[in-house]
């Protein structure tokens, strides 16, 4: 195949996951001359997408949503209503919400990707005007790590747990078989609005995360505990990626990582594309009128957002279990909009830097403020030895999965 370049377009948008898609359908919306690529771009994404409800931008349709939960559930010492309604979304739907009917789509894996230019495997060149890398993280390795293993359940054997509308975000009840020496999971369970609905344990913060084989032990505990008895043949879905990746540097010679790759993966949730979604309007609008969209994504107060954030990854990361129900109890006792500034807001600085104060202060015993702090116990869980899997725990099958 020629090298010549296939085109000379305004962006080229690298990787179409969710993000990827909405970066190229809002350029194109926008009037911009669109290449994309992905080595499987008709494929319909395999992960379960969640996120708040007003975190979805203006544009996306009612139809990018399978399930609404009006008022999800925090179990940390008690059960606590969170007045904030919560989604998950349509794979189908949001992918029909994105089209590209208007833009080049090129079904290829990207061997060299940079500012203004990209090859392709078969030897296909692109050179464009703004080059977008959304082609999502790499293994985390020993880095901060968001781990967890779903199965998903038919909705009326789950209904002893999770009903109709319902949701599980953080659930820290003592049901999981871990032991109080052991590192920190907890259950995020919620309907996906197709009949069925997804037990997923999850650890956040841990360096290298929690394995598999752990993870699912612990959701099949809870669920046992609840009476919820299996086929044993039910789907499962794996997820295993960092939580540390920074934001992109100002004024660099390379393609502009966006999504989960430029930072936009909040470090003490998980969660990325609904802020990806919300931010792929900034970038667009940052191009047409010449500017550097790095600086429009990241300005000093996002920046600054980041680095509180990545203060409290730490100090999940190194908590034991009832030390992370004290925290996320003294969390939950918050306003709305400082419970938002950690949990959402992209940039909104002033209330982030007083809910996190809060939760230190309002954390007891007063030592286990040292452990959030990392004064004591920086390292509690690095090298720790899980027991190996039991072959019975054996999941049917695995995919990765992002919020």
């Amino acid at each position: 195949m020629s090298t010549q370049p296939v085109r000379d377009a305004d962006v080229c948008v690298v990787g179409l996951g969710p993000t990827g898609r909405a970066l190229a359908h809002r350029a194109m919306r926008a009037g911009l001359d669109v290449v994309a690529v992905d080595p499987r771009p008709e494929r319909l994404w395999p992960p379960t997408f969640s996120c708040w409800v007003d975190e979805l931008p203006g544009w996306l349709p009612e139809s990018a949503i399978a399930q609404r939960i009006e008022a999800p559930v925090v179990w940390t010492t008690a059960a606590r209503r969170i007045e904030r309604p919560y989604c998950v979304l349509s794979k189908q739907g949001l992918y029909d919400a994105l089209s590209l009917e208007d833009a080049t789509v090129l079904a290829g894996r990207a061997a060299t990707v940079g500012a203004h230019r990209v090859e392709l495997n078969d030897g296909t060149v692109i050179t464009a005007g703004a080059v977008f890398d959304t082609r999502g993280l790499p293994s985390p390795g020993a880095r901060r790590t968001a781990s967890a293993h779903g199965i998903f359940v038919d909705a009326e054997r789950a209904a002893p747990m999770v009903g109709d509308g319902e949701g599980l975000l953080l659930d820290w009840r003592d049901e999981n078989g871990a032991g109080p020496d052991e590192p920190p999971s907890f259950l995020y369970a919620v309907p996906l609005g197709d009949g069925t609905v997804i037990f997923e344990e999850t650890s956040l913060g841990l360096r290298g995360g929690m394995p598999q084989h752990e993870l699912r032990r612990r959701t099949l505990n809870r669920l046992a505990a609840h009476g919820i008895r299996l086929r044993g043949d039910e789907p499962t879905e794996a997820a295993h990626y960092p939580l540390d990746q920074p934001p992109p540097k100002h004024g660099a010679r390379e393609a502009i990582p966006f999504g989960s790759r430029g930072g936009m993966m909040h470090p003490c949730t998980g969660y990325s594309v609904a802020d990806s979604l919300a931010l792929v309007d900034t970038a667009i609008e940052a191009l047409r009128a010449g500017e550097d969209p790095v600086a429009a994504l990241w300005p000093w107060q996002a920046r600054l957002v980041y680095w509180m954030r990545m203060r409290g990854v730490y100090g999940l990361g190194r908590l034991t279990t009832e030390q992370s129900i004290a925290m996320f109890d003294a969390f939950f006792t918050a306003s709305p909009r400082r419970q938002r500034a950690l949990l959402s807001r992209h940039d909104d600085y002033a209330p982030l830097g007083a809910v996190l104060f809060m939760t230190v202060a309002r954390t007891w015993p007063f030592r286990w403020r040292y452990d959030l702090v990392g004064w004591t116990n920086r390292n509690r869980w690095v090298g720790y030895d899980y027991a190996a899997p039991d072959s019975g725990l054996r999941p049917s099958s695995r995919s990765s999965t992002s919020r």
